[in-house]
């Protein structure tokens, strides 16, 4: 199985071409404003229009009004959506857009049976919990934790980086891994060639399992 990649809290154009010119599978655009890596609407359609085909948009929200969702789906073709708080199935499901549900890894959080309630997902995204923050902590979680009956492919974030996706890419083997402070300079100003080097890593990685040797 090839492991997916989102590069996820892409702010400029320049940033989103190196992604896709690398090989990213899908770029990430957040909308929440208490985000450093939060775009406009209008950083939105300039990013997205700069891509090739083939490359996945994913619109990330955060207890967002159902009427602030639209409003930018009617100004950005996304591809998916990506909901990071407190929304439920059926808060997730009310758009015509496929969606991933972020869960952190709460202490004591039955992982799997939250999961489990999220039945129109098409894959379930976990990340560090840290108190008050809605993703984007650049923290690691223990991945020992995560539970072998997930209802829906598994997409790995927290604290990625060149460094450490091979690892991550061998032991937990999901279905796709996402990055945003692992390939930045600053919080929404990625580096070229992190993102290069994260992609080179997740790719070699491809390889071997395809191949049979890890």
């Amino acid at each position: 199985m090839r492991v997916r990649t989102k590069i996820c809290g892409i702010t400029r154009v320049e940033d989103a071409v190196v992604a896709a010119q690398a090989g990213a599978d899908a770029i990430g655009l957040v909308f929440y404003a208490k985000s450093p890596r939060a775009v406009s609407v209008a950083q939105a359609q300039k990013i997205v229009a700069a891509l090739p085909p083939f490359v996945t948009v994913v619109g990330l929200f955060v207890n967002a009004a159902r009427s602030e969702v639209n409003a930018v789906l009617d100004s950005v073709p996304l591809d998916v959506l990506q909901f990071h708080g407190d929304e439920t199935p059926a808060e997730c499901e009310a758009f015509s857009r496929p969606y991933f549900r972020a869960l952190r890894m709460q202490p004591g959080l039955d992982i799997a049976a939250l999961s489990a309630q999220y039945s129109g997902a098409q894959g379930v995204l976990l990340d560090a919990w840290v108190p008050g923050v809605h993703g984007g902590t650049g923290e690691r979680f223990d991945w020992a934790r995560i539970p072998e009956n997930l209802a829906k492919p598994l997409i790995l974030a927290g604290g990625l980086n060149a460094d450490n996706v091979g690892q991550a890419v061998r032991q937990v083997q999901p279905w796709a891994v996402d990055v945003s402070g692992g390939v930045e300079v600053s919080p929404g100003i990625k580096d070229a060639e992190k993102i290069r080097k994260f992609l080179y890593a997740v790719h070699m990685n491809n390889t071997q399992l395809c191949d049979g040797s890890l």
